[in-house]
């Protein structure tokens, strides 16, 4: 029975001589790890009963992607040139609007992570010339206005991936972990760039038709890791893999909820993970707020506690406020001087 490894996540000062950095984050440390499995168990462990890989995986701070370093959490921005995404469809109809988004964004975000075709719960699949259309003059227009901002294409489609990555995208941002289009994982591996593998539940127009698991983290880490292994497989190397658990694809409110809880148990795989929380349904139900643009406080509220988590990558509407947030955290939690 597989066993996985859950560091517990701590930001307090009062920090043990044996306490080690959680995957590299100097300001959020580990010096108690569970050990999780199907039976139920749940087994405390110091540091000094691990052994050496085990302690590199959990310490050691991942690679860097498209240059930047792992060694805080990096916001990524989304821009979506759709009519019906269920926060921001419609808003940037034109390639200016969309371009001057994206100057903004660009003013406080790492990455930005522009997509086509809406995944909300419902929604249809659009034609790939219709996404290629959609996407890719906005990301030429990026790279000609002189931005340097990585990148991201938040696709399901190998053609598209391709078209993006040539017009200038560096990521290519999957939500069927290459599990839609049989070509995604030649795409990526041929571009040798960073991907995404998103965990789901069917697609957009069924995935919250009564999702249900035996276990919500531990399905979805093994649900995962399948997909790593059929992504090396094709080619991709290990190090180019981010993982994201999927909030909202497939999942009931308790279920985002044990995720966002057990979100460190994800640095076990050894890999950067991406959450992207931000103004979905399950904070608007329990910050009773109906409306998605007015989930702000919620997502922040998310985003803060990822961030305790050591989670690598944030995707988010609201860079401004998401940048100053973050820089508040890292300093109420950090220990050099202001």
């Amino acid at each position: 029975m597989t066993k996985r490894l859950w560091p517990i996540a701590r930001t307090d000062p009062f920090r043990g001589a044996s306490a080690l950095p959680l995957i590299g984050h100097e300001a959020v440390w580990f010096d108690t790890v569970m050990s999780v499995d199907r039976g139920g168990s749940l087994e405390a462990f110091a540091l000094s009963d691990l052994d050496e890989g085990d302690r590199q995986r959990l310490s050691t701070l991942r690679p860097p992607i498209c240059g930047l370093s792992m060694d805080r959490p990096r916001i990524m921005g989304i821009l979506n040139v759709t009519p019906d995404s269920f926060s921001d469809g419609g808003q940037l109809a034109t390639v200016e609007a969309a371009l001057g988004r994206a100057r903004a964004m660009a003013e406080v975000a790492d990455i930005l992570d522009i997509g086509g075709e809406s995944t909300r719960p419902g929604a249809g699949e659009v034609p790939i010339d219709q996404e290629i259309r959609r996407t890719v003059p906005i990301i030429a227009a990026i790279r000609e206005a002189g931005i340097s901002t990585p990148i991201s294409i938040d696709t399901r489609k190998a053609a598209v991936a391709d078209a993006a990555l040539r017009a200038g995208a560096n990521i290519v941002n999957d939500v069927s972990a290459l599990g839609f289009d049989p070509d995604m994982a030649g795409v990526v591996a041929d571009w040798d760039v960073p991907v995404c593998l998103m965990h789901a539940v069917g697609s957009p127009e069924t995935m919250q038709n009564d999702p249900r698991y035996d276990d919500v983290l531990l399905d979805v880490l093994d649900h995962l890791e399948q997909r790593i292994d059929i992504a090396t497989a094709a080619g991709i190397k290990r190090e180019r893999i981010i993982l994201d658990p999927g909030i909202g694809f497939g999942k009931t409110l308790q279920h985002n909820v044990s995720l966002l809880r057990g979100m460190a148990l994800f640095h076990d795989m050894g890999l950067p993970v991406l959450l992207g929380a931000s103004r979905k349904r399950f904070i608007g139900t329990l910050g009773g707020a109906e409306v998605p643009s007015e989930r702000l406080p919620g997502s922040l509220s998310v985003a803060l506690h990822a961030a305790s988590q050591a989670i690598q990558i944030l995707r988010v509407h609201d860079t401004l406020e998401t940048r100053q947030a973050m820089s508040l955290h890292r300093a109420m939690i950090g220990t050099e001087q202001i």
